[in-house]
């Protein structure tokens, strides 16, 4: 009988090996289950090993990933059986299939009691092993006393002594009100007595425990502690069965020093001598050898030793002795340790004074930050970041900003950040200040929030020896063919305000400023355009007596931006326009900027509200810290300090505005926003701040925006239209309405990188990406707005077939005030014009919100701009006959457009144009690069003829080596041309507006004018 029992679980298993593939697999276990559920039907007919054999079946298909929700009683009901082997079954069972909370293990708590309360070893173990894998309150309150007892039992084996150690250790994680623990110092020094490793282990772990939540009371544990760790440095009467690759118990030692951190000081010099002297020999006696197993032991024993050094804060000898020992595992091949070394080298930073000694290992830190691992470059930037002081300064922030050239996506934002912030408290002087923001901008402009150069207006506006040199600078830097629009922004507001200063140089009048700035007009967004008019009315001020050609220059521009749809611009030309007619009155009424109010730094004092860690908080916190960081996604919490500043992210540190309530510390801010009109009408109310945007770091529409009609623009866009139906359940159909258009929100991330994909009352969702040749990193941002969790969250890809996408874990839940970051990577296998779909969808209250988005990977996202030259364009253009490589095609109902215009779309899509390459001026002729794993980088042409007569109608013409690319690009450019998106026609509005030239009124000025902000005051 029981080799005939044996032998049917023996051949189920061979079935399940010798399936051929997953469908077989499944129906060979359907049958199995089907046959286990009618044995249990008639429970009454099978014996005690039978049952035990069904279950071993249950169990090895729960193993495989099946659910098995049926059985769970017969699983339980063997616990009470009287022979081992059944018992065995099912605890292991038991153990496996259920979790602490369910009903079923209620009917097992007698039975697991009174196997623990009985006289066989083997029984016990089986119960204590049980509760301490799955043990909840009810466990706790029947058998916590009972566990108690057999830990300090003298009659008991160390086997049982240690496994209701860690049972205990169980109940009292879980229940900690439940499990009395009153009274047990001198009982938890006892057990630190103990001579059997195995016990005194499981103790220990117990012990980290019990002082992690109350440490006061068990100072008597403590010299035993320390006890324990001289014999395992001493290596005495240790059994070799605890020796691990000839280090004695390792995992007793990080227990032991674990728990040492949990007390604030040693008070006792003999405790506190011996003590180092333990530290000290394994500090001296710990090195890299080739055996891996033995470095993982003595590495693992060794970062606990110095975590406890620096939270006793030893003895400067100590302390640089700790330094070499680390400036050693820095410089190793083995990545692991390299990781760990420059960690831990940033903890001694932040909680000892040892700044000077890390300096010396400054070359190899700098030389991490090149590592391959990204973990280990992030880890040598938060420790060049610590250590950077006056003495240094200039070497690492020079390093920083080189590396900002190759450094990932992921990494951008925090190193624009840290490079300003350093560049600001250490400078050796202004001018060198001026010129790493400027690199920075220049190198990483999509990552420089407009704090950083707010702040360059700052220093500029109130250093007169800097602001000749920050005005040459600006000037050297529009010179180049292409810059970032945030080196617009500052350039043209520096210049503005300063370039009359520059008029002797040459290259420098008031005329070839605004040439060289006027040129960057048609690449710019509506906020930007709003500097370039005041810095127009500047320019125009400071070269009174005007020239006559200049002033009839800028009056066609101010008359042409009268009739703008965008308020803001409208505003400032008409009221521009008719100050610049005033004469000589302008200057006085443009005058300069006064100089700002000294205060701290926006950007130093966020730096310090997000630092955590100070000399007087201990390791542990910092592990503590760390450990809280266990998810793939990133949640950061909306949660305000006492002070009414909010503690903010590494991510959201960058472009999030200031939101201190001190009057004082934000007055400076608040009017070089409010002096530009970027403020309400009432200027001493200060803006309104959308903390959900600030967390996501990117564009959003104002909580109070009204809900636009749909667009109806043909194409695509209503085919976005129609795919982003939300679909509710529950009582309150059709309540949670999308906030914007999501077509449009759609259309402006196909050409911007950044932005809002989709908002409602509940949630924001929003995108950052990059891109490089056919491949993508994209972030989605999930930002809940409320103050309740939003829960069942759910995030599925749809992509099409010429798209690999992976998306990081989505949490079930996202935390009141919360914002998720989930990484989504993306590789182009082929061209394609087909769209990716994001199905989300989340419950809030009795809302079940379903909204299936279109994800902006697009074709264009894989297209890289190239310039091309005429002998470089016609051999390439005749290479290629015609069809399929060459396809021509007369597209009609194209809205009309004025060529720059269409250029600026081109361009938009990375289709470079090139001017005066067709000899007929009505022709336009594009090149761009697309990347995709089947054609790499492949050069595709293509060339516009317009006909004057009726813009309504061109001839297209396209040509690249591979006819699909061919195509698709084609219907691409067409799709465009008659849809033209409006998000593509108006660039789109920056994340917050940037301060753009004030006026400074006069004391004898109009009342309309004596107030700022009344006069260029945004209609929000």
């Amino acid at each position: 009988m029981a080799m005939s029992g044996m032998r049917g679980l023996s051949v189920f298993i061979s079935d399940i090996r010798n399936c051929q593939n997953k469908e077989q697999e499944r129906l060979r276990v359907d049958k199995e289950l089907g046959n286990i559920r009618t044995r249990f039907k008639n429970e009454k007919a099978l014996t005690p090993y039978e049952k035990k054999k069904y279950v071993w079946k249950m169990l090895y298909i729960y193993m495989l990933g099946y659910d098995v929700d049926f059985g769970h009683m017969e699983a339980v009901s063997l616990i009470s059986a009287p022979k081992y082997p059944e018992k065995q079954v099912g605890y292991i069972v038991t153990s496996s299939l259920l979790n602490e909370n369910h009903d079923f293990l209620r009917m097992a708590i007698n039975t697991v009691r009174n196997d623990i309360i009985g006289r066989n070893e083997t029984f016990q173990c089986l119960a204590l092993t049980m509760v301490g894998n799955i043990g909840g309150r009810e466990f706790a309150e029947s058998l916590a006393p009972d566990v108690q007892k057999l830990l300090l039992s003298s009659s008991c084996r160390p086997l049982v002594r240690k496994k209701a150690a860690l049972c205990l250790l169980r109940l009292y994680r879980k229940n900690p009100d439940v499990v009395n623990v009153d009274g047990w110092a001198d009982r938890m020094a006892q057990l630190l007595d103990e001579r059997d490793l195995g016990v005194l282990t499981s103790s220990m772990s117990l012990l980290v425990a019990l002082v992690s939540n109350h440490h006061e009371a068990y100072w008597t544990c403590l010299p035993k502690c320390v006890k324990i760790l001289e014999r395992l440095a001493r290596n005495q009467d240790i059994p070799q069965e605890y020796t691990y690759y000839g280090i004695p118990s390792p995992w007793l030692q990080v227990k032991t020093m674990r728990a040492l951190q949990y007390f604030p000081t040693i008070e006792d010099p003999n405790t506190r001598r011996s003590l180092f002297e333990v530290l000290q020999r394994i500090l001296m006696g710990t090195d890299v050898v080739k055996n891996v197993n033995k470095n993982n032991a003595s590495h693992a024993v060794l970062f606990e030793a110095l975590a406890l050094v620096m939270h006793l804060d030893a003895e400067k000898e100590m302390m640089s002795q700790c330094v070499a020992l680390l400036g050693k595992f820095i410089a190793v091949r083995e990545p692991n340790i390299r990781y760990l070394g420059l960690e831990n080298m940033t903890r001694m930073l932040m909680v000892t004074d040892v700044q000077d000694i890390i300096k010396r290992h400054q070359a190899q830190i700098i030389t991490s930050l090149k590592d391959p691992d990204i973990s280990i470059r992030r880890r040598a930037l938060d420790l060049l970041y610590g250590m950077c002081d006056v003495s240094n300064a200039k070497d690492i922030v020079e390093e920083l900003l080189q590396y900002l050239s190759t450094a990932e996506f992921a990494m951008r934002e925090e190193l624009s950040l840290k490079a300003a912030i350093l560049a600001e408290k250490f400078a050796p002087d202004l001018s060198w200040y001026v010129d790493v923001i400027l690199q920075l901008i220049d190198k990483a402009g999509d990552f420089v929030s407009d704090d950083i150069w707010f702040r360059v207006v700052q220093f500029v506006t109130n250093n007169e020896d800097l602001q000749p040199y920050a005005a040459a600078k600006a000037r050297e830097y529009l010179d180049k063919p292409a810059i970032h629009e945030t080196m617009v922004k500052v350039s043209a507001y520096i210049l503005g305000e300063f370039g009359h200063l520059l008029a002797r140089r040459p290259g420098c009048s008031p005329k070839e400023i605004f040439n060289i700035i006027h040129e960057k007009l048609p690449t710019v967004s509506t906020s930007t355009i709003s500097i370039l008019l005041s810095t127009y009315a500047k320019i125009l001020m400071h070269s009174q007596p005007p020239d006559p050609e200049l002033q009839n220059q800028i009056w066609a521009i101010f008359k042409k931006y009268e009739s703008s749809i965008e308020v803001e611009i409208q505003q400032r030309a008409v009221e521009y326009f008719a100050l610049s007619r005033k004469g000589a009155a302008l200057m006085d009424i443009l005058a300069e900027m006064p100089k700002f109010p000294e205060r701290q730094s926006a950007l130093i004092k966020k730096a310090e509200d997000t630092e955590v860690d100070t000399a007087e908080q201990s390791a542990i916190k910092l592990r503590a810290q760390q450990q809280s960081q266990t998810s793939n996604a990133l949640v950061v919490t909306d949660q305000h300090h006492a002070n009414g500043i909010p503690p903010v992210s590494q991510l959201s540190l960058v472009k999030m505005p200031s939101m201190s309530s001190n009057q004082d510390d934000s007055s400076a801010d608040q009017r070089l926003s409010q002096e530009n009109g970027t403020l309400s009408k009432v200027d001493s109310q200060p803006p309104s701040v959308d903390h959900l945007g600030d967390l996501l770091a990117i564009e959003g529409p104002p909580s109070s925006s009204v809900h636009p009609q749909p667009s109806t623009d043909s194409g695509l866009e209503g085919a976005v239209v129609e795919a982003t139906a939300i679909v509710l359940a529950g009582e309150q159909a059709n309540s949670v309405q999308p906030i914007g258009n999501i077509a449009e929100r759609f259309h402006a991330l196909c050409v911007k990188d950044s932005g809002v994909l989709y908002e409602d009352p509940y949630i924001q969702i929003g995108i950052k990406a990059e891109w490089r040749s056919h491949q993508g990193h994209l972030v989605l941002f999930l930002g809940n707005k409320n103050t309740s969790p939003l829960v069942s969250v759910q995030a599925l890809i749809l992509p099409p077939t010429h798209l690999k996408m992976e998306l990081s874990l989505v949490p079930e839940i996202i935390p009141p005030r919360a914002q998720v970051q989930c990484p989504l990577e993306i590789i182009n296998l082929r061209p394609s014009r087909d769209v990716a779909v994001l199905d989300f969808s989340y419950k809030f209250g009795n809302d079940m919100v379903n909204v299936k988005l279109h994800l902006p990977a697009v074709l264009n996202k894989f297209l890289q701009p190239i310039s091309i030259s005429a002998e470089e364009f016609f051999p390439q253009w005749r290479s290629l006959p015609g069809p399929p490589l060459k396809l021509q095609e007369v597209v009609r109902g194209v809205r009309p457009l004025p060529l720059l215009e269409m250029a600026n779309l081109f361009n938009s899509y990375h289709l470079t144009v090139s001017p005066g390459l067709d000899p007929n001026p009505n022709n336009l002729v594009a090149s761009t690069t697309f990347y995709s794993e089947s054609t790499r980088a492949m050069l595709c042409l293509i060339r516009i003829e317009t006909d004057p007569a009726d813009r309504t109608q061109l001839r297209m013409t396209v040509s690249s080596g591979d006819p699909t690319l061919t195509f698709e690009l084609k219907e691409f450019i067409k799709e465009q041309l008659v849809s033209i998106p409006t998000a593509t026609r108006v660039p789109a509005q920056a994340p917050s507006t940037p301060p753009t030239p004030p006026v400074a009124q006069p004391a004898s000025a109009p009342a309309a004018l004596t107030d700022p902000g009344a006069m260029l005051a945004a209609l929000l």
